[in-house]
């Protein structure tokens, strides 16, 4: 009989779990059931209040939500912000890095995210930079020998994912932090896959920049993203990409910029409150149920899944070795779509990617028992043909 699990404990504060098997931590955390009151409080501030809630706590949300989050990132007070998306925290950082001849190089790889890639792409140019891919030689992983190898002293930035999207592939990003830098290249790291399901340490890292959010393992809702500024890097840069509430005097509506000291210097324009307001209860839970607490169990229960997908042959789009291996194990079974889609008829809540196959993402307050239950779904709605429902039916990735 397996031992009492204490992070149970915290499954009565999502109410979705008690109507459904919710196993897509990966693309949307569960809703703490304390977030209606926060955003309640955003509605009242404002209807009391209205213009003067910006002086009753709404201007400094950006910081002390950021502050909040910081303690999962290993940072401290005053090094983190929010931001609207990863997309648009990730351009701020590209639009501050200086791309000269010589040393006008962005390396990236084929398996970060693609919405990272886009911007990357469509702005290098205009920048003066080159972005360079690092190609996978098995669509799970990225080869760290061949990575660091395209990192020389054409290089100004680093940009890649701690956990790849589509395979919780772990990179080894303490040592390619290392040899970036050794190369006189700054990082970015787009961490979103691993804040909140594993331990996560800017200063153990080295990088530079870190960004992520809290819709996923953070349990925090869209339009709650951060960005991580090393204060070293910070006192010596300026993003291009910027807004009034970057300016050191926002409200003197001066015509000239003059970037504000810290962290606020990474802000645009006017923030998206009620998303701060909606972000604070997951990372708050978080950090109470104990993110070493929280990976160990992420570990066990990704490797139950592997196990039941080698009982049955279905291929793994994940790596093997726990250690490297983030929250999520990818199935890829036949008629993955379809099946996917049975499942979400079933209120058996996972999601399904192209080149991966079905994402299960067991988190904290995930049973035991739930795992076994998807995949004997998954054997059934193979078994019967249920699948066939969805055959011809457009993709919808979720």
């Amino acid at each position: 009989m397996s031992p009492p699990d204490p992070l149970l404990a915290w499954r009565a504060e999502f109410p979705i779990l008690g109507r459904s098997t919710y196993l897509v931590s990966n693309s949307l955390g569960a809703m703490p059931r304390g977030v209606p009151d926060r955003l309640a409080e955003y509605v009242d501030a404002w209807a009391e209040h209205g213009v003067r809630a910006w002086a009753r706590g709404w201007w400094s949300m950006p910081g002390q939500v950021g502050d909040l989050i910081a303690p999962l990132l290993g940072a401290g007070p005053g090094e983190v912000v929010m931001q609207p998306n990863v997309t648009q925290a990730q351009a701020i950082v590209l639009s501050a890095v200086r791309y000269p001849a010589g040393r006008n190089r962005i390396v990236m790889t084929a398996l970060d995210f693609p919405s990272v890639r886009y911007v990357f792409d469509a702005l290098a140019t205009r920048l003066g930079a080159e972005v360079v891919v690092v190609e996978s030689e098995d669509g799970i992983g990225i080869d760290e020998d061949r990575l660091c190898a395209a990192i020389d002293e054409r290089t100004a930035l680093v940009c890649v994912s701690h956990v790849l999207f589509k395979s919780a592939h772990i990179v080894d990003v303490a040592r390619v932090t290392r040899h970036a830098h050794a190369a006189g290249a700054l990082v970015s790291l787009d961490a979103f896959h691993s804040v909140g399901v594993m331990p996560v340490d800017v200063r153990a890292i080295g990088a530079d920049f870190l960004t992520g959010g809290v819709l996923k393992w953070l349990c925090g809702g869209p339009g709650g993203c951060f960005l991580y500024a090393a204060p070293e890097v910070t006192a010596t840069l300026e993003p291009s990409l910027t807004g009034w509430m970057a300016h050191a005097r926002p409200f003197g509506f001066e015509p000239a910029m003059e970037y504000a000291e810290g962290a606020y210097r990474w802000l645009g324009g006017t923030p998206a409150i009620p998303a701060m307001f909606a972000a604070m209860e997951g990372p708050r839970i978080v950090a109470a149920a104990g993110i070493e607490a929280i990976r160990a169990k992420s570990m066990r229960q990704t490797s139950r899944l592997v196990d039941l997908a080698d009982a049955r042959g279905f291929a793994v789009h994940a790596p093997r070795d726990p250690v490297r291996r983030g929250g999520t194990v990818a199935l890829d079974v036949p008629h993955a779509y379809e099946v996917a889609q049975s499942l979400l008829d079933r209120n058996i809540l996972v999601d399904f990617r192209p080149g991966a196959g079905i994402r299960i993402a067991p988190h904290f307050y995930t049973r035991d028992e739930e795992l076994e239950d998807a995949v004997a779904a998954i054997d059934e709605i193979l078994a019967t043909g249920a699948w066939t429902r969805h055959t011809g039916r457009s993709p919808v990735v979720t």
